[in-house]
């Protein structure tokens, strides 16, 4: 058998292995839990870049106020 038969038997043979891995519970459990990280990091930075938004515009008007006094 030639090296590129057995490259592609090892890959016809991974490819198996991560179908049947993939059909698992354990496998769509650990995906949905990195998923729903995923979520919660995107909020948390949704919420702390909202929180530097507004203390910059109280900067900027706290400026504004001392410029027009």
């Amino acid at each position: 058998m030639t090296d590129g038969g057995k490259k592609f038997l090892w890959g016809v043979v991974a490819g198996i292995a991560a179908a049947a891995f993939i059909k698992t519970d354990t496998f769509r459990k650990g995906c949905a839990k990195v998923v729903a990280g995923g979520l919660q990091l995107k909020d948390d930075a949704k919420e702390y870049f909202e929180t530097i938004k507004e203390d910059a515009e109280d900067v900027k008007a706290e400026q504004d106020a001392k410029a027009n006094a």
